[in-house]
């Protein structure tokens, strides 16, 4: 296990387990709370009603932290690799970023205003998280596929494109059926006009957000190989 997370590894792991920890015990205690149905609810309906509400905040925060924290590094990673043998150009690596950082603001947003407190804020939030999150998974693929075969193998690249392209045909009638959704709310009726579009978009939520999880696992191997220095200096004159 030491060995295979040597470097900076640790970093996109902990990413993978903290947020996946975080979408199964919110939904198992949502779900022995009797706050949700077991068969597909949104993953914010997981995390609206306390206690489950706390624990969601708390490890979505932390895993929005972990993403910038993971996208800042794979940056500097790309940034390192591009200066050694040139094959993109600065700033697509930078828009990749800039794009992933805002999803990661969006995970904060979703994390501390709960979808029936402020609706309004709360599916802001989610877009952002989603859509941005969507694009940076494409863009690092393309970076991928032209960073290959000195810096990534072409098994990789594949892997990276397949689940950025199930996340971008997911993610399209996510959004759609969801803005067909007249209200909101936790508990839904099989037998409502409504219930088509949430079990569509439900699983289409799932899936992108497991989809997200499994393309920062790909990061792990990328990661063995970078070491993090930090240094410090005193000013004598201050």
């Amino acid at each position: 296990m030491l060995c295979f997370l040597r470097g900076m590894a640790f970093v996109p792991f902990l990413l993978v387990t903290w947020s996946s920890a975080a979408f199964i015990i919110s939904y198992v205690v949502a779900v022995l709370s009797g706050h949700v149905n077991p068969f597909l609810p949104y993953i914010s309906d997981t995390g609206t009603t306390p206690p489950e509400s706390g624990i969601f905040g708390f490890m979505i925060n932390f895993s929005a932290f972990l993403g910038a924290a993971t996208m800042y590094t794979r940056y500097k990673i790309v940034e390192k690799q591009n200066q050694t043998s040139y094959f993109s150009t600065p700033v697509f690596n930078l828009v990749s970023l800039v794009l992933g950082l805002v999803g990661c603001i969006g995970m904060g947003i979703v994390a501390n205003f709960q979808e029936l407190a402020v609706p309004v804020v709360h599916d802001g939030g989610a877009l952002l998280a989603f859509v941005c999150g969507v694009v940076y998974t494409l863009l690092q693929s393309i970076i991928s596929y032209r960073s290959c075969p000195q810096w990534n193998s072409l098994s990789t690249c594949h892997v990276r494109l397949a689940i950025s392209a199930v996340s971008c045909a997911a993610v399209v009638p996510m959004i759609a059926c969801a803005s067909l959704i007249s209200i909101t709310k936790l508990e839904w009726n099989p037998k409502e006009k409504d219930y088509i579009y949430h079990v569509v978009s439900a699983i289409c939520e799932w899936t992108v957000a497991f989809g997200f999880i499994f393309y920062f696992l790909t990061f792990i191997h990328d990661f063995q190989s970078v070491t993090l220095r930090i240094s410090t200096e005193i000013n004598d004159d201050v």
